[in-house]
């Protein structure tokens, strides 16, 4: 399979007026934050919050345990004080969390950031108007499927199909194009709707992302076999419709981009698995409660919501990231094996995907 050439960060990555850039271990800046509002979600995706796991009496985080808006916000202004300039509002499902338009006003008001959001797209489609309006600049939709059985069968709360191709209709009419919608691919499960969902979203002129399927926490009974590997897809959609690899956007991306090679649109692939990219990962992730974490497949955080409402100032909790980050030796895709799949993470519907 062919790669795509590999960007590199500058010498001033990151910098701006005030900043102070701070690498970890490997060489790579901090730029972007995975920003988690709530761990609740109103699906049970089966790679991510399974029934058998995330059930009935599963015990959530209390709300006073939640990072307010403010502590958020507060939190965003000293990230980019190390040259971040954006922010990903994830969960759990982000929505869930009552006024998010609310918070996006107050992170929009941060200079020369870009507000992206993840959502499942299962509320009703006025919210994405609000969303636009308050200053939302992106949107990635997740769809596993245009299939309603198989699709049900993966959120496993019997959603259908079509109210989340609305919402993503929305979001194009609201101009939050082009729309990135992610399909976590699973072997036995979903690798017949590759093509269907290809051919669909190539006609709407929207970015279709294959996503690996992932050992991110201990609870959805992840196993090698059920990966299809980024090369399988590839082949998958190259027989039907010729692509061709394209550079990343910028130093860092996660999603290897190929394009049709008669111009119609181009799709994504994000292999954690079989081709990590840990090497220019330049995310950090903070918990709905105030943790940081380096990695999506970390076991433990780092307590910034401890020194929030400890009475810590700006400067020592600028402090403290830099000494994680400046820390941090995360390569958990390079070294994956089945055994080290067994090993305690956090869940990803705790931090975000």
């Amino acid at each position: 399979m062919p790669t795509a050439q590999t960007s590199t960060p500058p010498a001033t990555e990151g910098r701006t007026v005030g900043s102070q850039p701070v690498t970890d271990r490997f060489g790579r800046p901090l730029r972007d934050v995975r920003i988690s509002v709530t761990d609740r979600c109103n699906f049970r995706c089966t790679y991510c919050m399974p029934k058998e796991v995330f059930g009935r009496n599963y015990r959530f985080l209390p709300r006073q345990q939640l990072l307010t808006f403010e502590e958020i916000e507060r939190l965003g202004r000293i990230f980019t004080t190390f040259g971040v300039h954006k922010f990903r509002l994830t969960g759990g499902e982000p929505l869930m969390r009552r006024g998010l338009e609310t918070l996006i006003r107050m992170l929009a008001r941060i200079p020369n950031v870009d507000i992206a959001l993840t959502t499942n797209g299962s509320f009703p489609t006025a919210r994405v108007w609000s969303l636009k309006a308050a200053g939302l600049k992106r949107i990635t939709v997740s769809l596993d499927s245009l299939d309603n059985q198989t699709f049900m069968a993966m959120n496993d709360v019997d959603f259908p199909v079509e109210k989340v191709l609305d919402w993503i209709d929305a979001c194009a009419q609201a101009g939050l194009r082009p729309v990135k919608i992610n399909m976590v691919v699973k072997r036995g499960v979903n690798e017949d709707s590759i093509l269907p969902m290809a051919r669909y979203f190539r006609e709407k002129g929207h970015i279709l992302r294959f996503i690996e399927y992932m050992d991110v926490g201990t609870s959805n009974g992840w196993r090698m076999d059920d990966v299809v590997p980024a090369s399988e897809i590839v082949d998958i959609i190259q027989r039907e419709m010729p692509i061709e690899p394209l550079n990343p956007n910028y130093y860092g991306e996660v999603a290897r981009r190929w394009r049709y090679t008669d111009g119609s649109g181009e799709i994504g692939i994000i292999a954690s698995v079989t081709q990590a990219f840990c090497r220019t990962c330049t995310r950090a992730r903070l918990s709905a409660d105030g943790k940081l974490y380096t990695c999506l497949f970390a076991a433990q955080g780092f307590d910034l919501r401890a020194l929030l409402r400890g009475g810590a100032g700006d400067e020592e909790i600028s402090a403290e990231i830099a000494r994680v980050w400046a820390r941090r030796d995360d390569r958990y895709s390079e070294i994956r094996t089945q055994a080290t799949a067994r090993l305690p993470k956090v869940e990803m519907s705790y931090i975000g995907g």
